[in-house]
């Protein structure tokens, strides 16, 4: 493996006594997801096709808004295609010829064979190719958080790190070759700001490189122009890297933004790539400024990759503790007795309309000292007791044991949600 050392890495009623949080421990998220009720597994679906419970799937919805938002932000525009693709629509892409064993067999249909795809790319081509495209449109920014298939061997299947249905967080940009380093590096530095709104620290970048054999797309050209332009790329984000060879996609090389589990196994977590191959497969053109028609520049990008795996990789992270804005429940309410139910009824739909996740937790579920043990991983606990109900007070308990002096509920509210609608870490400022 060769090194390219580069620049650092820039930019990263009384309650009961407090029940303290203890940091989060090494954890395995396969243990913890199934304590924490967030996903599990079944036999009769299969190995490797996990299934998400309710507070697992506020998790990935939440995820999947995100990123959706930062997208936008970025000029990207969403579309949605289907997760089968005609055979021939692989042959074409090159998956068949250099990717056949890790996917599904096709399903005759009729005359026809359909395939379960193993990635997304392909159908973006098309819509891209659905008409003809002018350089004023470009860069084209196209995504989506689309399924993908991928026939993994059991022994290597794990929890959510490795699965065989995935929900991948994907894009490609269509551009101009002038344009392709400019918007890699865009991507990269949108990789590393949805990063540090997650808490998550890669432990390395990763220039992935073709190695020997027939897996690669036999073109030299193409790969020592698509190698120098991701080498620029993370030359100009001044990120440190090493090349790794036999590490590529079979169509180009690709950055890796490389992360680590609680026992020190390492992963993939996002990509750039630069592709030169699909444009050609695809006949994709653009008419330039000359009125002649021109290749695009086929840029991949994932920011957060697979949800299976940025989820996993959070469980581990903050050992179930999630910051405000990811957790499943964001502010559980405590009536001391039947006689404040009815209040904190109404204030769990105030934080509804607010845009909140908050549950009551009523004295059915045992004492309040048990209730405030039970929901020791929800950021904001309430306690409402008579006072509280009768002058419109919460009073606050935060996860790490401080309690603010009581507030209005709609102020409370709100100081609760700008940090949720900033992404915040901290649970209070």
């Amino acid at each position: 493996m060769n090194s390219h050392p580069i620049a650092a890495d820039t930019p990263s009623a009384p309650a009961p006594m407090p029940v303290p949080v203890p940091p989060a421990p090494a954890v395995d998220h396969r243990r913890l997801g199934r304590e924490l009720e967030l996903f599990d597994t079944d036999p009769l679906i299969g190995s490797g096709l996990p299934y998400w419970l309710p507070d697992g799937a506020e998790i990935r919805h939440t995820l999947e808004e995100f990123v959706r938002d930062r997208e936008r932000r970025a000029g990207y525009r969403h579309v949605c295609s289907p997760v089968l693709g005609k055979r021939e629509l692989y042959e074409v892409s090159g998956h068949w010829q250099h990717y056949q064993d890790d996917m599904f067999p096709p399903m005759d249909l009729g005359s026809e064979q359909v395939v379960l795809r193993p990635s997304l790319c392909p159908h973006h081509a098309l819509i891209y190719r659905s008409r003809a495209r002018s350089h004023r449109e470009l860069p084209l920014r196209i995504a989506e958080l689309g399924g993908m298939y991928r026939s993994e061997p059991s022994g290597v299947l794990g929890g959510l790190t490795r699965v065989r249905a995935i929900q991948l967080n994907d894009a490609h940009v269509f551009c101009t070759p002038e344009q392709a380093a400019d918007e890699a590096v865009a991507a990269l530095e949108l990789i590393g700001e949805a990063h540090r709104a997650l808490g998550i620290r890669p432990v390395r970048y990763r220039l992935s490189l073709p190695g020997a054999g027939g897996k690669y797309v036999a073109d030299p050209a193409l790969w020592e122009r698509a190698v120098a332009l991701l080498t620029e790329v993370l030359r100009r984000t001044g990120v440190p890297f090493e090349a790794a060879e036999g590490e590529a996609a079979f169509y180009g090389p690709k950055i890796d933004v490389q992360v680590a589990d609680a026992a020190g196994r390492e992963s993939t977590l996002s990509t750039v790539q630069i592709d030169f191959h699909q444009p050609e497969r695809f006949g994709l053109q653009y008419i330039g400024p000359d009125g002649a028609k021109h290749r695009p520049v086929m840029v991949h990008r994932s920011v957060i990759g697979s949800v299976e795996r940025v989820v996993a990789q959070l469980i581990e992270l903050y050992g179930g503790a999630f910051p405000a804005w990811l957790a499943p429940t964001q502010l559980v309410l405590l009536p001391l007795s039947e006689g404040e139910r009815a209040r904190a009824e109404q204030v769990r739909e105030r934080c509804l309309d607010v845009g909140l996740r908050a549950e009551v937790a009523g004295p059915e579920r045992g004492t309040l000292g048990a209730r405030i043990r039970e929901a020791r991983l929800v950021p904001y606990q309430a306690v409402l007791g008579p006072r509280e109900a009768a002058d419109d007070l919460l009073a606050l308990r935060l996860r790490d044991g401080r309690r603010p002096d009581p507030l209005p509920v709609e102020e409370a509210l709100a100081r609760i949600g700008a940090l949720v609608d900033g992404c915040a870490q901290e649970l209070w400022d």
